[in-house]
């Protein structure tokens, strides 16, 4: 057989569905063999970027290894920016690029350059095949590095005479590998005394806690502790209407300290913990706190902060033992925490019915504003959105009042853009709803970082892939403008200064016709009656809708 049939064979065995790819000329032995293997599907994007995008998303949410194929070196170079993303998501990825053919290695061929140098800063392994006896070793090696704990792109570089080369070596069958650790029994009890001596802990939960959503909530109830979760997240970890969840936390260690304030045990839960858009001096942790963290790897373990107790486990089976290591150890004691953990629950509960009446306090106000307020504009998508639909956020300076609104139920009601380059949603509402094909899925995404990958509606309206696209148009870079304000204040620059370069007009952006373009039904919003109908119409079209609403800019 030859490099591309153990190529092929290899993703079937490895249960791929679909490849996720740009075509281009050193890839037409994999295009070509597509019409061999129907059961491999090929989603045509019209950029790499794209396509890694879509790819990750649905990585991350149907939980299986993703396969993306993009053309040579400057394929692979569209396609970093998203590789990034997917790295810090850790989407379990095979990304490939097609390679020149290896006799011209040293003749300097068009387009050829050392992928697996471009490739590696941003992937676990990153290799090229030298000959067709290596394909069904590293295809293996690349499926399983991709998946192992923490998951992760890897990179496979694909020269086209070795595609064409004759082999003996069959692909490898893939075997069961079970690879999620137990918590250390001493490390447990250690950490659970700290917790049932905590006056005030709290929870902070990142993407990889998501697996063990049952566990983080019944947890936080068992302690009476507020869970927080990162600013920039891909997951939704705890059911937002929880009355022990709070928000994603902010951006410097500063205001991450403040938002912890008085805790004085913090349960750190599956992240990189933290990440930080603006320095500020000292500890993200409360004077005097001190940290418990469960990583399902070592290398985030006390990566960044020192830790009191420290455990490599799967979230869930950490969070397990702890809840019954607290529940064991209670005894005579068990009154009173119980008791305390009671009143701690109650005042989150206090909490929450404040903030939720000050957030409709909000709503109310500017609830008939043209352009359309945040506000109204997160109420009416909470009232539109079937019980079992999926929201991919890119909504960026929205988010807040996203999640102060619209209800997320369970792990996997909610997708985000980790990594924070923007372009995500629209291609990644691809990936999500070719992993959940009978949910509803849209997608929030704003005006600029929708141009990043507008390409993306060719392929759903190619594909026939019903997701809505609501594009947030205020027009600007907002989240810029209120970076500069922060930029100002900590550097001593001037204030109250004009902000070059980050207002999208002369000309506006027509979302409508570019959209109606490349196949996809659209239409405009700008006054707050129509956004409820035109939001039912889009959600029930059953096809790729795009809706460009007028939204509220920087006051």
């Amino acid at each position: 057989m030859r490099g591309k049939q153990v190529f092929m064979e290899g993703l079937i065995a490895h249960g791929v569905e679909y490849i996720f790819g740009n075509p281009g000329t050193t890839e037409s032995p994999i295009l070509d063999a597509l019409l061999d293997y129907p059961q491999l599907r090929y989603i045509v994007a019209l950029h790499e970027g794209v396509a890694l995008g879509a790819a990750s998303y649905y990585a991350q949410t149907s939980g299986k290894a993703a396969v993306v194929n993009v053309h040579v070196a400057p394929g692979l170079g569209n396609a970093l920016g998203m590789l990034y993303n997917a790295f810090k998501a850790r989407a379990p990825l095979l990304v490939t690029a097609g390679q020149q053919d290896t006799r011209l290695r040293l003749r300097g061929p068009v387009l050829g350059h050392d992928l697996v140098a471009m490739a590696a800063p941003l992937t676990k392994w990153s290799v090229q095949v030298e000959r067709a006896d290596e394909f069904a070793l590293i295809m293996h090696r690349a499926l399983k590095i991709a998946t192992d704990p923490p998951a992760g792109p890897v990179f496979v570089a694909l020269p086209i005479d070795v595609l064409e080369q004759e082999t003996d070596l069959a692909p490898f069958v893939p075997g069961r590998l079970y690879r999620a650790p137990e918590p250390d029994p001493a490390g447990v009890e250690a950490a659970a005394e700290l917790l049932r001596g905590a006056r005030r802990p709290v929870i902070v939960v990142g993407d990889d806690a998501a697996s063990a959503a049952g566990e983080v909530t019944a947890l936080a109830e068992q302690l009476g502790a507020a869970v927080w979760c990162e600013g920039i997240r891909a997951q939704q970890v705890m059911p937002t209407a929880h009355p022990n969840f709070r928000l994603g936390l902010p951006f410097d260690a500063a205001a991450i300290r403040g938002a912890l304030d008085g805790a004085d045990v913090v349960l750190l839960v599956g992240g990189p913990f933290f990440e930080e858009v603006w320095y500020a001096p000292g500890s993200p942790l409360p004077p005097g706190a001190v940290a418990i963290q469960v990583e399902s790897a070592p290398e985030r373990l006390a990566h960044n902060l020192p830790v009191s107790v420290g455990l490599v486990s799967h979230p869930r089976a950490a969070l397990s033992a702890l809840r019954a290591a607290i529940g064991r150890n209670e005894r005579g004691e068990s009154r009173a925490f119980r008791d305390a953990a009671t009143d701690r629950n109650a005042a989150l509960r206090t909490l929450k019915a404040r903030d939720a009446q000050a957030q409709r306090a909000r709503a109310a106000k500017r609830w008939d504003h043209a352009p359309i307020s945040l506000p109204r504009l997160m109420a009416e998508i909470e009232a539109a959105l079937p019980a079992d639909a999926i929201v991919v956020d890119e909504s960026i300076t929205a988010s807040i009042e996203l999640a102060r609104t619209v209800q997320f139920e369970r792990a996997g009601d909610y997708i985000g853009a980790r990594g924070g380059g923007i372009g995500q949603a629209l291609p990644g509402a691809l990936g999500v709803k070719l992993a959940q094909p009978d949910r509803p899925v849209v997608a929030l995404s704003g005006d600029g970082s929708a141009m990043y990958s507008i390409q993306a509606l060719w392929t759903a309206a190619h594909h026939d892939l019903a997701v809505v696209f609501v594009i947030l148009n205020n027009r600007e870079y907002r989240i810029l403008k209120h970076n500069m304000d922060t930029y100002r204040q900590c550097f001593g620059a001037k204030p109250d200064r004009a902000y070059p370069n980050m207002d999208l007009v002369a000309p506006d952006l027509g979302f409508v016709d570019l959209a109606r373009g490349m196949g996809v039904e659209a239409m405009r919003v700008t006054t707050p009656g129509e956004l409820g109908p035109a939001l039912q119409k889009a959600i029930g079209a059953g096809r790729p809708f795009l809706l460009d609403v007028a939204i509220e800019g920087r006051a």
